[in-house]
């Protein structure tokens, strides 16, 4: 088969726009419920996706009604009224949702709800923010990343490289804009969209152009029946509606990837990227020199180019690096992305050097695995800052790299004593404290010059902070006192 590559013409900025009102491949709903053009759409929740779904779903002939089960933050209640959509806030009106013809769910909300029972046990049909989004993005192109680790940093380093590139792209998903609201209210004809699992649980159509795998390690298993085979398996959905004239591009290297891999047929193109074994399609590592091959074409690139450092972050290039290859992009202007992209705020971010002391914000680390990729990078001794919600870590992976690298730990939770009782014997220092500045103050103490103070927390933040954004904020502020 002839691989086709997109030709970035059909998406530079000032050509002509995806048309949002069409829908593509969606079932058809009866009017019925609370009537209207398409019929009766429900909401539930009402935080970023769930504002962008009501709007685009209003804006293509749906009844729409909004139903959070907390309370709503005034700038989506202005959203809310200004374009005269039914809400409520802080419960749900169970014969209200009941009447749906389709509901759109907060990727926030588990099965297990008993509401959502009733929802399932009713028969009316569920998706996701992301699949009413793909019914009326028109003739765009979307690449979708998912992962358990570094869909942000791989999202956002694409969007740079599309953006200099002069595409006509947005940034969407899991990243932090609705993807179902950029469509309605500004559509472009390439979406770089960051897609959670609990995003892909309620696809039915929705089909990338192409699709990024970066890795599967456990987390959020609690969502999955504590069962790792469900969480991979809700990972590969973003692939489950390809077709051949699509790309997947994936870790070779990641064993739990290669595994799936051999029990399913894939039905579009693949592009493995490694820093073990070379292909003639696809990214690989030889000496320093990252290699991309596609077709014809070739790229070499330099790590020590890179702006962004660190082992994980090259896995995380290769997969930008082949995305934007594959969409047309000229080699230059990938190596010059690539060099000058600053990063994410919250990923190994750089806050300041106090006495010779640097300080490193690594706030978005919520599980174990991006604390080890974070530590992996660390090239000077480190006092590290872990702590928070634990999501029933184990914390066994990470003994190696805190024997050779970590002189002390800063617990910073509620309940440390998971951590203290695992690591009591593995580093020479452990304190403990449940606010920053405290924290904060802890870790200058144990440091000397040359040394790096590194916040990866490897849990949740919802024990003291609203979540991981504060968490890092509070930190940067309370290093900016010292």
């Amino acid at each position: 088969m002839e691989e086709k590559i997109f030709n970035n013409n059909q998406i530079k900025k000032g050509s002509e726009g995806a048309t949002p009102n069409t829908r593509l491949d969606s079932p058809p709903l009866e009017d019925g419920g609370r009537g209207g053009g398409a019929g009766y759409l429900v909401v539930l929740g009402g935080a970023e996706s769930g504002v962008g779904a009501a709007l685009l779903a209003k804006k293509n002939g749906y009844t729409v009604f909004l139903s959070d089960a907390g309370e709503l933050k005034e700038a989506y209640k202005q959203e809310l009224v200004a374009n005269k959509i039914d809400f409520e806030e802080k419960g749900h009106t169970e014969e209200k949702v009941l009447e749906a013809n389709i509901i759109v769910k907060s990727p926030g909300i588990p099965e297990n709800n008993e509401l959502i029972k009733k929802v399932r046990a009713k028969g009316i049909k569920i998706i996701s923010e992301i699949e009413l989004a793909y019914w009326f993005k028109g003739d765009a192109k979307i690449v979708a990343i998912t992962g358990s680790n570094g869909k942000s940093t791989t999202t956002s380093l694409l969007f740079h490289i599309c953006q200099k590139a002069g595409l006509d792209c947005a940034l969407v998903g899991n990243i932090g804009y609705s993807f179902a609201k950029q469509i309605a209210e500004d559509p472009k004809q390439l979406y770089i969209a960051e897609i959670s699992s609990f995003q892909l649980d309620d696809i039915d159509t929705f089909r990338p152009d192409i699709a990024i795998l970066l890795n599967i390690t456990e987390d959020h298993l609690n969502r999955y029946d504590n069962k790792f085979e469900n969480y991979i398996n809700s990972k590969f959905r973003i692939i489950e509606n390809q077709k051949e004239e699509d790309y997947f591009i994936y870790c070779d290297d990641d064993e739990v990837i290669k595994e799936k891999l051999h029990t399913l047929t894939i039905h579009t193109n693949t592009l493995p990227f490694s820093m073990k074994h070379e292909f003639k399609k696809g990214g690989y590592l030889k000496g320093d020199d990252v290699m991309l091959r596609l077709q014809q074409e070739r790229i070499s690139m330099s790590i020590y180019d890179f702006a962004i450092k660190g082992k994980h972050n090259i896995y995380n290039t290769m997969a930008a690096g082949i995305a934007a290859s594959t969409l047309g992009i000229r080699k230059q202007m990938i190596r010059e992305s690539v060099g000058d992209f600053r990063g994410l705020e919250h990923r190994m971010e750089y806050v300041a050097s106090v006495r010779g002391v640097d300080f490193l914000n690594d706030s978005k680390a919520t599980n174990v695995n991006s604390t080890w990729y974070a530590l992996e990078s660390m090239e000077r001794p480190v006092v590290l800052i872990l702590g928070g919600q634990d999501k029933g870590n184990d914390y066994s992976i990470l003994d190696e790299l805190v024997k050779q690298k970590v002189k002390a730990i800063v617990c910073l939770g509620v309940d440390n004593a998971k951590i203290v009782k695992h690591f009591k014997d593995i580093v020479p220092a452990i304190r403990e404290s449940n606010d920053m500045d405290t924290c904060v103050r802890m870790c200058f103490k144990q440091a000397v010059k040359g040394d790096v103070v590194l916040l990866s927390p490897a849990c949740a933040s919802f024990d003291i902070f609203k979540n991981y954004a504060q968490r890092g904020q509070y930190f940067k502020d309370a290093v900016r006192e010292l």
